[in-house]
C-alpha cells in the first residue's frame, strides 16, 4: 500500500526492534483457542531475525487493572515460540531495570516478549513517561498490530513518535487489503452489514452508502429497516427508537446511488433458543407471535443473483442468530456464494469484525475469501471513515 512505511530496505541488523504486536488471544483453561494473531505475526518475526534484528515483542493482554499473574503473557511464550518456530524468552516487566537488562542482553537473531503492557496504567494513558521509559528499550519501532490501530495508546501512537516507526508485513497486508475493499476498489462495490442493532453501527452504515454501490443489510438491524418500511415484523427485534435514522440512511444512499438490499423471506419461530420449530415465510408474511431470526432462501438467491455484478465486497456482520442453526443457514449460504465468487476470480472479498470471522469460519470458507481480518474495533471503525491513531504515525 503506497504511502506507508514498511520494512522494505529498512537495515534492522544488529539494532534492537520493538515489535507491537497484538498478543491478546482467547485462553480458555489454559489453552490458546485461536492463534491466528500470533500465526500472522510470524512473517515480519522471521524477516527480522532472518536479517540479523535483535527482537522485542510488546502487546496488551485482557484488562487488567495492574500486575496480574492471570493476564501474565508469560503463559503464552510456549505457545508463540511453537507457532513461529523460534526460541522466545521472557522478561517479567516491560519497562524499567529487568526490562532493561533483558532487551541489552539480547544477541542478533534472539527474540523477547515483555511482560503485559497493560499492568501500567500509563500504556492506556499515552503517559510520556511510560513511552519514553519503552521507547528507552529499542531503535527502531515496528507497529504489526492492526487490532490495535484504533487506541491513542502508548506503545501504538506514543512510541511511534520517538522511533523510527515502520509498519509490519501483518499490518501492511491488513491495509492493503482495506484499501481494496473501500479505499481505491474495483466497482461495483457491495458490504455486507449484519449485528442485532442500528444504533453500535450508525456512523458505518453513513460511511458506507457514500462509498459502496449495494449495501445488504441482515441480522437485527435489517428488521428496524424494515419497520422503517411499514413491515410488520411480529416479534422481531427492533429499535422501535431507531425508524427515523433507518429511513434518513435510506434517503442519503438513494441520493449517492447506493441501493440497500434488505430480506425478501424470513426463518421464523416463536423464540430464539436451540430446539425451535422454524418456518420461512415471506417478509410481509411474519406472524404476529414469531420472531425473524435468519434470511429465507430467497433472500439468499436475491443476494446471490446481486453479487454475481459485484467485483468487491466486505463483509461485517452474520445474516442471522448463527450461533444456533438452522439460524446460521442464510449467514452460511452467502459466505459460500461469496468464496465461490472469489475463487473463480471475479471478487474481491474483505471480512472482519469479531462475530464476522466467528460465522465465516462456521461455514468453512475462512480460507477462500481474499482477506478476513482479526481485528475487531480497529476494524470497524475503518469501515466508519476513522482515521487511526496507529496507523498515521506510520504514514510518510
Amino acid at each position: 500500500m503506497s504511502g506507508i512505511r514498511t520494512l522494505n530496505g529498512v537495515n534492522v541488523a544488529g539494532k534492537r526492534v520493538i515489535v507491537r504486536a497484538d498478543l491478546n488471544v482467547p485462553v480458555q483453561d489454559g489453552h490458546v483457542t485461536d492463534a491466528t494473531r500470533i500465526d500472522r505475526l510470524a512473517p515480519t518475526v522471521h524477516e527480522l531475525v532472518g536479517h540479523k534484528a535483535r527482537v522485542i515483542l510488546i502487546s496488551h493482554f485482557g484488562r487488567p487493572k495492574g500486575p496480574d499473574p492471570k493476564d501474565s503473557l508469560e503463559g503464552l511464550v510456549p505457545v508463540i515460540a511453537k507457532r513461529l518456530g523460534l526460541k522466545v524468552s521472557f522478561a517479567k516487566d516491560c519497562i524499567g531495570p529487568e526490562a532493561e537488562a533483558a532487551t541489552a542482553a539480547l544477541k542478533d537473531g534472539d527474540v523477547l516478549l515483555l511482560e503485559n503492557l497493560r499492568f501500567h496504567a500509563g500504556e492506556e494513558k499515552n503517559d510520556p513517561g511510560f513511552t519514553a521509559a519503552l521507547a528507552k528499550l529499542g531503535e527502531i519501532y515496528v507497529d504489526d498490530a492492526f487490532s490495535a490501530a484504533h487506541r491513542a495508546h502508548a506503545s501504538i501512537s506514543g512510541i511511534a513518535g520517538l522511533l523510527p516507526a515502520y509498519a509490519g508485513r501483518g499490518m501492511e497486508a491488513e491495509l492493503t487489503a482495506l484499501d481494496k475493499a473501500l479505499g481505491n476498489p474495483i466497482h461495483p462495490v457491495a458490504a455486507i452489514v449484519g449485528g442485532a442493532k442500528i444504533s453500535t453501527k450508525l456512523d458505518l452504515l453513513g460511511n458506507l452508502v457514500g462509498k459502496v454501490d449495494l449495501l445488504i443489510l441482515g441480522g437485527g438491524m435489517a428488521n428496524t429497516f424494515l419497520a422503517s418500511r411499514g413491515v410488520a415484523i411480529g416479534k422481531s427485534l427492533v429499535e422501535a427508537e431507531m425508524l427515523d435514522q433507518a429511513r434518513a440512511i435510506e434517503a442519503t444512499a438513494k441520493t449517492k446511488g447506493c441501493n440497500i438490499v434488505l430480506p425478501v423471506d424470513a426463518l421464523v419461530a416463536e423464540k430464539f433458543g436451540a430446539g425451535q420449530v422454524a418456518e420461512t415465510v415471506a417478509i410481509n408474511a411474519i406472524p404476529a407471535d414469531r420472531m425473524m431470526l435468519d434470511i429465507g432462501p430467497a433472500s439468499v438467491e436475491n443476494i446471490r443473483s446481486k453479487l454475481r455484478n459485484c467485483r468487491t465486497i466486505v463483509w461485517n456482520g452474520p445474516m442471522g442468530a448463527f450461533e444456533i442453526p438452522p439460524f446460521d443457514s442464510g449467514t452460511v449460504a452467502v459466505a459460500k456464494a461469496v468464496a465461490a465468487l472469489t475463487r473463480d476470480g471475479t471478487l474481491v472479498s474483505i471480512g472482519g469484525g469479531g462475530d464476522t470471522v466467528a460465522a465465516l469460519a462456521a461455514a468453512g470458507v475462512e480460507d477462500d475469501f481474499t482477506y478476513i481480518s482479526t481485528a475487531g474495533g480497529a476494524f470497524l471503525e475503518w469501515m466508519e471513515g476513522k482515521i487511526l491513531p496507529g496507523v498515521v504515525p506510520l504514514m510518510q
